[in-house]
């Protein structure tokens, strides 16, 4: 297959080039109008498809729900905002409902080896149980527990070894055992739902965290005498570190001092979606065992205590968002969506970009950021 535009995005800018794709994967670039293309997108901008790592659900689906047509529904729904791989993300909950989840995840991933219909499920994000109680936000505070390493062993071979990141709250590790431990066995620590100080962020980075679970939200806040953990989100700058790009979690102007201090490589967007993706405003589910409710904003609450719960955010619409409200400019709100996500997974090397020898995996974006067609390894999607 041969598709091409004027405006391809490779090398951090968009030229006209026409891509080949072969048994999944880009096999040559060349100049536009090199060879009869199968698919001419004028000049309509096509990227790399959308990573996102930070994801509970959509369509009425969460991963803790632990139900494999639903995660099957998940997946290849959200194709049409533009996302080619993602982590299904856990919440905090009772052992046995988490056990049940990550295996429900590691069962349809085998099943997707055989032929996979839509995004492709790239690990489990494992957000909680071992958060702090005062920054747990929509977590469930009865199912907060202390960090585990042997019990962490028992989710991960639950999980068949597909636990890729753990969020957690550091200063609640003894001696940053959990935290080592998953470091040294190739998951991805996230200091997140964290009251540690400034100075409790950096060991636990020391000690092998190598990320920021949704930076301004659920952690001890930046304060010019008390840094905190969104502190250190914002001095280090080489610490990868997600965000919410709804502007419901975080303004427009914060979002744009986030990426000013993060630079083009190591801000990674998330959806944090729930269930409720999908759905219109008014509607209401249960997360986590406790009740919520979309607004009109698109933003998911509690309808107890009116708190935050998550977003209904498209990837697409986080990646307009921080183009033309937060003034981000285009190349780091691309990468933060596509390489910057591959590379803290250490999955790019074969996804992330639109090179020879990856994955097909790309999205073909309209003047307004919606998306006119996504590939997900080659294969169109609409």
């Amino acid at each position: 297959m041969l598709i091409q535009s004027t405006h391809v995005w490779i090398c951090g800018d968009f030229i006209p080039a026409e891509i080949e794709i072969n048994d999944g994967k880009i096999t040559e670039i060349y100049p536009i109008n090199t060879k009869p293309a199968d698919k001419d997108y004028g000049d309509l901008r096509i990227v790399p498809g959308f990573i996102d790592i930070h994801c509970h659900g959509a369509y009425g689906y969460d991963t803790n729900y632990a139900e494999p047509e639903g995660l099957k529904k998940w997946a290849k729904g959200i194709v049409h905002e533009g996302v080619t791989g993602f982590m299904s993300t856990t919440i905090t909950e009772l052992k046995p409902v988490l056990m049940k989840a990550v295996k429900n995840v590691a069962a349809v991933k085998k099943d997707f080896e055989a032929g996979r219909d839509g995004a492709d499920i790239l690990g489990i994000h494992f957000e909680g149980p071992y958060l702090d109680m005062k920054y747990k936000g929509a977590q469930p505070p009865e199912a907060i527990v202390p960090p585990s390493v042997d019990e962490f062993k028992e989710y991960q071979e639950a999980a068949n070894g597909l636990i890729k990141i753990i969020t957690l709250a550091p200063e609640h590790d003894p001696d940053y055992a959990l935290t080592r431990y998953c470091s040294e066995n190739g998951v991805v620590v996230s200091i997140g739902h964290s009251g540690a100080t400034f100075q409790e962020a950096i060991l636990a980075v020391a000690n092998g965290a190598k990320s920021i679970t949704h930076t301004y939200n659920g952690q001890s806040p930046f304060n010019h005498r008390a840094n905190g953990v969104t502190g250190a989100a914002l001095r280090l700058h080489d610490l990868y570190s997600e965000v919410i790009c709804d502007c419901n979690h975080s303004t427009p102007e914060a979002l744009n001092i986030f990426f000013t201090s993060k630079g083009k490589d190591h801000g990674i967007m998330i959806s944090d979606a729930l269930m409720a993706k999908g759905f219109k405003p008014g509607d209401k589910f249960m997360f986590g065992g406790h009740e919520i409710e979309i607004y009109p904003d698109g933003s998911a609450h509690l309808t107890e205590t009116k708190g935050l719960a998550g977003s209904t955010m498209w990837m697409c619409d986080g990646l307009k968002n921080l183009v033309t409200r937060a003034l981000v400019p285009f190349d780091a709100a691309l990468n933060s969506c596509t390489i910057n996500p591959a590379t803290l997974l250490g999955l790019n090397d074969h996804i992330g970009k639109i090179a020879a020898a990856y994955d097909a995996d790309l999205v073909v974006l309209n003047d307004d950021y919606s998306v006119e067609e996504t590939y997900c390894k080659g294969v169109p999607q609409f």
